[in-house]
């Protein structure tokens, strides 16, 4: 087997833990193509595991882009929220391990995940959604294994924390989106609130781009109001639909001004706990006009 082609048996895999780890589909692809440029330029004798020795580049090259973007990242405009993509690697979360992190690729993990810091993110990622061992995640971080063990128990706890606790299946999923979207066409806020958990949460994220709201709302009432007021612009939506987004049930809408969004909702039950808008037209561009 030659050097292409091993690192093309390993592509896909490696893409899936940079995007993990950086959150956008574009960098991960730039972070595995330099990956193979180094591939490329090694002495492949000297490789004893390839997959192994493939990982740790990916890993380093996405903690480096990771350190590099924090400034940027603190003078962003509003929100941040990852790049949505159409076709993960997992497919579609499956609801026979509810619990596994291996096919979960939703907006609202990729979120929390977010909040950790690079080498625990890292450390965890690897764990559990690629089943790497200790040892594996120690050579690619340069840690021993007891300090890697507490970055990933310290991060299954701070990420547990964070996801619903309780998720609809996609058949469930796919009818509570259809009642949401129902609501949103009649421009019914009180039929929108009961779809609400009080408390729910909306993050919207146009980069300073699109308009969005450029902090956190909370409260269902707030979040109502903005999002009738966002599908309202210029006369209303010329589209919205269904569609599949991170292997997860979505909703794609082009508004009146014909610009274009993606979003996700989390469910705890029956009721909506967290919306996430993706606005942003460079986080979109990759997708092209979904049809």
């Amino acid at each position: 087997m030659n050097t292409t082609t091993i690192f093309e048996a390993e592509r896909k895999r490696l893409t899936g833990v940079a995007y993990r780890m950086l959150g956008r589909w574009s960098e991960a692809e730039d972070a595995v193509q330099d990956a193979y440029l180094r591939w490329q330029a090694a002495d492949h004798r000297a490789i004893e595991k390839p997959a192994a020795w493939l990982t740790t580049v990916v890993v380093r090259l996405c903690l480096d882009r990771m350190r590099r973007a924090k400034a940027s990242r603190e003078v962003y405009v509003g929100p941040w929220l990852p790049e949505p993509i159409l076709t993960p690697e997992g497919g579609e979360r499956r609801e026979d391990d509810a619990d596994s992190f291996a096919h979960d690729l939703s907006l609202g993990l990729m979120l929390v995940l977010e909040r950790l810091g690079p080498e625990e993110r890292a450390a965890f990622i690897l764990r559990e959604a690629f089943d790497s061992s200790y040892g594996e995640i120690s050579s690619a971080l340069g840690k021993n294994e007891a300090a890697v063990r507490q970055l990933v128990s310290r991060a299954r706890e701070r990420v547990k924390a964070g996801r619903p606790r309780f998720r609809p299946a996609p058949e469930a999923h796919r009818q509570l989106l259809t009642e949401f979207m129902s609501a949103v066409a009649a421009n019914d806020a009180s039929k929108l609130i009961g779809l609400f958990k009080p408390d729910v949460r909306f993050i919207s994220d146009g980069g300073g781009k699109r308009p969005a709201a450029m902090r956190v709302l909370n409260g269902a009432a707030e979040v109502a109001q903005l999002i009738l007021h966002l599908a309202g612009l210029k006369g209303g939506p010329r589209e919205v639909k269904l569609t599949m987004l991170n292997g997860v049930p979505s909703i794609w809408a082009v508004d009146g001004l014909g610009h274009e969004s993606a979003m996700q909702l989390d469910f705890e039950g029956e009721h909506i706990q967290a919306i996430y808008m993706v606005r942003n037209p460079d986080k979109l561009a990759h997708l092209g006009t979904l049809n």
